[in-house]
């Protein structure tokens, strides 16, 4: 008797990212959603998704209007829009940024560019809006 013995080798490919570009985890199928700049239908999950919340009115006009408003503080309603981004068109327009093999590992949210609150001079100190201010020494 010969025994045959076939040695099957597997080889996997390489994956560039843990989750494949995707958010799915064990659905089979997710809906598509239109891009806002290049109209392609993408994946749900794999769509880059920005949430803008704008004034309906531009910051030229807004003074304008308050100026001219029969209501005394009214405030002008905002814009609330989802928009999804394709990948390739969402790092043409910089919105997202291609990262290195180190830096895709990281899962933290990059840093928000918000600016920081500078109070005017003449403001009151100890108002509303943070943690009250140490008093000034008696003696000096």
């Amino acid at each position: 008797r010969i025994l045959q013995v076939r040695l099957v080798v597997v080889a996997t490919m390489t994956v560039k990212r843990r989750c494949h570009g995707r958010n799915k985890k064990g659905r089979g199928h997710v809906n598509r959603v239109r891009c806002v700049s290049t109209g392609k239908a993408i994946p749900k999950d794999k769509a880059i998704k920005r949430f803008i919340v704008r004034n309906i009115v531009e910051a030229s006009a807004l003074r304008d209007i308050r100026e001219s408003s029969c209501i005394e503080g009214y405030q002008l309603p905002k814009i609330y829009i989802k928009q999804f981004y394709s990948i390739e068109a969402a790092i043409h327009q910089r919105i997202v940024r291609v990262r290195s093999r180190e830096l895709r590992r990281s899962r933290e949210p990059p840093q928000r560019n918000r600016p920081a609150f500078t109070p005017r001079e003449g403001a009151a100190a100890g108002g509303a809006g943070g943690p009250p201010k140490p008093a000034a020494p008696v003696g000096a």
